[in-house]
């Protein structure tokens, strides 16, 4: 029997990139699930990515590597609140990425 070697064309070899990886916290510090995040790079207008926190607050991003500022926040518009309560998003977070490296990062929400 012959051993199973993959040759190195078999696989083609992926680009570098960056990594946001992110946490929503409520303003009482427990994590937030179903919460909309928007990124986009400091220079343009409008989000350019689009995803959510999974059921333990998470979330992660693929940015092209290099250098380069990003604006990450939590868009609510959509989001409901626990009874009695309307969380609002916190402060914007600049992400400064300088190659292919990971930014871990925390919007916390607020009242």
């Amino acid at each position: 029997m012959a051993p199973c070697i993959a040759a190195a064309a078999d696989h083609p070899k992926q680009k570098p990139y960056a990594l946001i990886f992110g946490t929503v916290f409520d303003p009482g510090g427990r994590v937030v699930y179903g919460v909309r995040i928007k990124i986009r790079r400091a220079t343009d207008k409008k989000a350019r990515w689009e995803l959510f926190s999974d059921h333990s607050g998470e979330f992660a991003q693929r940015l092209p590597a290099g250098k380069m500022d990003y604006v990450v926040w939590a868009d609510l518009k959509d989001y409901k609140s626990p009874p009695g309560k309307h969380l609002k998003s916190g402060t914007d977070v600049t992400v400064h990425i300088e190659n292919d490296e990971r930014a871990d990062i925390g919007l916390h929400l607020i009242w």
